[in-house]
């Protein structure tokens, strides 16, 4: 049986979350849901999974970073049931739970069993509940998964029109006390590995450059291990940094460099879907812009140069540049300011427009994160 599985029939999405309409709004969740990270809310990381720690639920709804407070967030489409129809699901590698029926209705077919054991799951700024089901999901053509857990809502908060539940990728201990008459209930990529599709609760991420104002590009997850065909050379494998808080979510030791100048000598920090810029240290960043030459435009918030950047992948797309609030002639940087200087424990996070120019592979099994080039990692034009 094959190692992995690729979705190549069930692409993933990207897209921003509804309320951006300019690059200060970017700024602002980028910089909020970093503070939350710092300060150690809602742990995913593998380790925590190793470890069986468990971060209390949220008593005001306002402490946890997940999917409902990410700028961009992945969408697919998932097939329940033997009348396969069809949800679309925010991929969340930061919660457990799949759900359905935040505003599309299941209609349960002959191969649905519905638990009668209530559950609910509440996120930054959402919440859902209802009863547990167990049915077929269909993820792509070669990859079922029979009787998985689902949760069917009944009431759900905070979640925009056009998206029917998450797909909770995270490991299963973040399960722990959402369903009521069980201590836990199997994820995914869990029943995944139990049923013998994967051999390794790892999945393989790839997602294409931005290519217009409308869409964030298209992207493929490989559930189980890496897709070759979507990145060039080797994969490179760090193990989780032992550096806290940077180690209770999918956090490395890295430097940086610009050209043969060190920036940011060797420290932790994490890669996260849920933030769109790159967020280095204070003294980084100061480093970063005299470097660049770069001046800080007063409209977006961002970092602004007359200087046509070698390596494309640190601007900001150019055909974007008037949804972000600025002009169509200028060229923003997508380094920003975390707001704290370097030796905290989590200094930078590589965001979305990091791993658009890479491939990145999340092994929760053997604890650590794969990189690659891809073919648009040293694109000169965007």
């Amino acid at each position: 049986m094959s190692s992995h599985i690729v979705l190549t029939s069930y692409p993933v999405n990207a897209r921003l979350h509804p309320t951006i309409g300019h690059a200060r709004d970017i700024l602002k969740r980028d910089m909020e849901r970093a503070r939350r990270v710092v300060a150690g809310s809602h742990p995913h990381g593998p380790l925590v999974a190793q470890e069986a720690i468990m971060q209390p639920k949220s008593s005001d709804g306002t402490s946890n970073v997940d999917v409902t407070n990410a700028t961009v967030t992945f969408v697919m489409g998932v097939e329940i049931g033997e009348s396969a129809q069809t949800f679309k699901l925010l991929i969340d590698t930061g919660s457990s739970n799949t759900w359905i029926g935040a505003h599309k209705k299941y209609s349960p077919s002959s191969s649905s069993h519905d638990t009668r054991n209530p559950f609910e799951v509440s996120y930054g700024s959402g919440m859902c509940s209802g009863s547990e089901f167990i049915d077929t999901c269909k993820l792509g053509d070669k990859l079922v998964i029979e009787k998985q857990s689902i949760g069917v809502a009944k009431h759900t908060r905070g979640f925009d029109d056009g998206i029917d539940g998450i797909l909770g990728i995270g490991p299963v201990d973040l399960t722990s006390g959402t369903v009521g008459r069980t201590s836990s209930v199997p994820t995914v990529t869990d029943n995944l590995c139990k049923q013998g599709t994967i051999k390794v609760e790892s999945i393989g991420c790839y997602y294409a450059p931005t290519d217009s104002d409308k869409d964030l590009g298209a992207g493929e997850l490989t559930f189980g291990g890496s897709d070759p065909s979507k990145f060039t050379g080797e994969m490179t494998y760090v193990p989780i940094t032992k550096t806290s808080p940077a180690s209770r979510y999918w956090g490395v030791d890295q430097e940086i460099c610009y050209g043969s100048d060190t920036i940011m000598n060797k420290s932790a920090g994490i890669v996260d879907t849920g933030t769109t810029l790159v967020l280095l240290p204070s003294d980084a960043f100061e480093k970063y812009q005299e470097a660049t030459g770069a001046k800080m435009d007063r409209a977006t918030g961002l970092l602004c140069t007359t200087m046509e950047m070698t390596n494309n992948a640190q601007i900001w797309p150019r055909n974007m540049n008037q949804m972000l609030g600025g002009d169509s002639d200028k060229i923003y940087l997508v380094c920003a300011d975390i707001g704290s200087i370097g030796g905290q424990g989590l200094d930078f996070i590589n965001g979305f427009a990091f791993l658009q120019r890479c491939y990145t592979e999340y092994d929760t099994t053997n604890a650590r994160i794969g990189f690659a080039c891809t073919a648009h990692t040293m694109d000169e034009s965007n």
